[in-house]
């Protein structure tokens, strides 16, 4: 990641705006993504679920997320 320097406060609050087709802007989104990724991986399997009632689904994703706090306290 740039270092960036600043000359005064004000310029610090500058929003680092870019322009759509801007490569660096690609470049950004493609970062917070990979950074999402690393931080917080899937909390759930990939794929269509079935499920015959709300109440069975409400256990599924309770199951899942107690998997995942699991496996987070390892």
């Amino acid at each position: 990641m740039p270092i960036r320097k600043f000359r005064s406060v004000e310029e610090m609050n500058q929003p680092c705006w870019r322009l759509p087709g801007d490569p660096a802007l690609y470049a950004a989104i493609a970062g917070i993504w990979t950074a999402g990724a690393r931080l917080q991986r899937r909390q759930f399997p990939p794929g269509v679920h079935r499920h015959r009632s709300i109440e069975e689904l409400d256990a599924l994703v309770e199951r899942w997320q107690q998997a995942h706090v699991d496996a987070r306290a390892r």
